[in-house]
């Protein structure tokens, strides 16, 4: 076999292997006093082009959250663009505690592959 399939066949072996063993670990997080808790959280999904990329990090999202507790609006505060949308997308399902007010939170989405 030529060294190039080769090594093109290893290529995609390594891309499916850890394609295969990624998943996703996330938590919320919020550098300030809790002010309205988390009722009901979703999970957002692993694009599949950034695992296969293995683009991993947090992403920090500003969520405004009305008197009822539904999530309003979202907002990419940092993080990687890849895993934005999923991040946003999934914090926008969530819901909080009511409240008097709306308010505007931060939370932190970590995307990491499995250890």
């Amino acid at each position: 076999m030529k060294p190039r399939r080769v090594a093109a066949a290893l290529l995609q072996l390594t891309v499916a292997v850890v394609a295969a063993s990624m998943s996703l670990s996330l938590h919320a997080a919020d550098d300030r006093p809790a002010d309205r808790a988390i009722k009901q959280r979703v999970t957002p999904l692993y694009p599949e082009l950034a695992k296969r990329m293995h683009v991993s990090g947090v992403v920090r999202i500003s969520a405004t959250v009305a008197p009822d507790g539904t999530v309003t609006a979202t907002r990419t505060v940092s993080g990687n663009h890849m895993l934005a949308t999923a991040a946003e997308d999934a914090v926008h399902k969530w819901k909080f505690a009511a409240a008097p007010d709306e308010s505007v939170i931060e939370v932190d989405i970590n995307f990491a592959p499995a250890q």
